[in-house]
């Protein structure tokens, strides 16, 4: 899927906001959260110039956080590992971390997969507080080091 990384903008958070996942993972419904700091969002278009996804980026030097979206349509379809490969590899040009981090749903073994195919590993865990979803168990994965 080839795609094209741009800055997010108000268009891209009005169409991530529509998006609706199945349960479980409606838990990453786009209306779950007000958007924090959109500026740390890059929209993916496909071909067309449609929005297939969105990265968001937050520095922590010398190293990131990553976190990503797909579209819901496009989950499950075996996309995931080319969509996240493409943010990564876009972060390392753009930002240059020392270590790349991510957090994801501890239920979320889909995710979990994609991720520890391209390289990452669980390092520790973490419960957030959502008013929807009450006490929610995270993991923070760490790409490995690269040499």
């Amino acid at each position: 899927m080839p795609i094209t990384i741009e800055p997010g903008s108000a268009e891209l958070q009005a169409v991530v906001a529509t998006w609706r996942y199945p349960a479980p993972y409606d838990f990453y419904d786009g209306d779950v959260e007000p958007v924090l700091n959109p500026e740390r969002f890059f929209a993916a278009r496909d071909d067309e110039g449609d929005i297939v996804g969105f990265y968001y980026f937050e520095e922590k030097p010398p190293d990131l956080d990553y976190g990503l979206g797909l579209r819901p349509d496009l989950t499950g379809r075996g996309l995931g590992l080319e969509f996240f490969v493409e943010g990564l590899s876009f972060a390392r040009r753009r930002y240059r971390p020392r270590r790349v981090f991510l957090h994801v749903a501890e239920f979320n073994v889909r995710a979990r997969r994609v991720y520890e195919r391209a390289g990452f590993s669980v390092v520790s865990s973490h419960v957030r507080t959502f008013p929807r979803f009450g006490e929610v168990p995270f993991l923070t994965m760490v790409e490995g080091e690269r040499t």
